[in-house]
């Protein structure tokens, strides 16, 4: 069984591993960001959403977060919790905490001065608990772009991307510091190839949505991994999807971002967890 077998890593030791730190980082000021990637059907949303009884890496990034909060919280410091929800479907944006009239309407990407890329008329809500979070999660997990495939009878056909902007505001002598961190927390959606999958359609056209960025994800990936090696100017190709360029930010520079690799292990789909291990090596390099 699971429980007696030392290699086996619950939900709570995949937290711990990979989505703790990044709250750590979170909390000195950094841009955060999480990326569950892998084939359809092998457990990427259940590792960032989990179950009820088996909590996966979102539930318990948010209770930890207002833990830290109300240990945190002072006369002089203050912290406010800011989040947004949305996925990138066919490379377009759609608010999944909208209301259905406005959900089906694309939303678009524009690019600040300071802040870089960000998605024009998104909406954000203050969350002042944990609860309130969850329940924001809840909802927007219900709108979330599913279908069925020969390899997944509800297989994410879109990108989610969970943002929680963390503000800590710090008061002394009459002045105030403000320190904001954007944390992504990523559930892609799966990697799989037409002719195993059976897409046809609609779904084929999807799928080569799907994995045009997650090639270009991974290509990003690739060339801040040659760029901070050989320190040399190498063009980064943010722009070539939708998902890359408003991830700019979170990706280079003042950020620190962590990925699970999820692999399926029948044989069957030998080649696939092949492939996604290659790209997990690749992003790890």
């Amino acid at each position: 069984g699971r429980g007696q077998n030392d290699e086996f890593a619950d939900q709570q030791a995949v937290y711990e591993k990979l989505a703790r730190p990044l709250l750590d980082r979170s909390f000195e000021g950094y841009n955060t960001c999480l990326f569950a990637y892998g084939q359809t059907g092998s457990g990427k949303s259940y590792c960032m959403m989990g179950e009820k009884e088996d909590r996966g890496v979102i539930p318990r990034f948010g209770e930890e977060l207002f833990e830290r909060i109300a240990e945190n919280q002072s006369d002089d410091t203050t912290f406010k919790v800011e989040i947004s929800f949305y996925e990138i479907y066919n490379e377009r944006i759609h608010d999944l905490l909208a209301s259905s009239k406005s959900r089906s309407k694309p939303l678009r990407v524009r690019e600040h001065i300071s802040l870089g890329p960000f998605v024009e008329d998104l909406s954000s809500y203050v969350a002042s608990s944990n609860e309130d979070l969850q329940a924001w999660v809840s909802l927007g997990n219900k709108h979330r772009a599913t279908a069925s495939t020969g390899m997944n009878d509800k297989s994410s056909r879109s990108h989610s991307v969970f943002m929680v902007v963390l503000t800590q505001t710090k008061t002394s002598d009459e002045q105030e510091v403000c320190r904001t961190s954007r944390i992504n927390l990523v559930d892609l959606a799966g990697s799989e190839r037409s002719g195993k999958a059976g897409t046809t359609g609609e779904r084929l056209k999807e799928g080569a949505s799907i994995n045009k960025s997650l090639h270009t994800l991974g290509k990003v990936i690739s060339a801040l991994c040659e760029k901070s090696t050989n320190r040399k100017k190498i063009f980064v190709p943010y722009r070539d999807s939708t998902l890359t360029w408003l991830l700019k930010e979170s990706l280079g520079g003042n950020a620190k971002t962590a990925m699970i690799a999820t692999v399926s292990p029948a044989a069957s789909n030998y080649d696939e967890s092949l492939s996604t291990l290659r790209y997990a090596d690749q992003a790890r390099s």
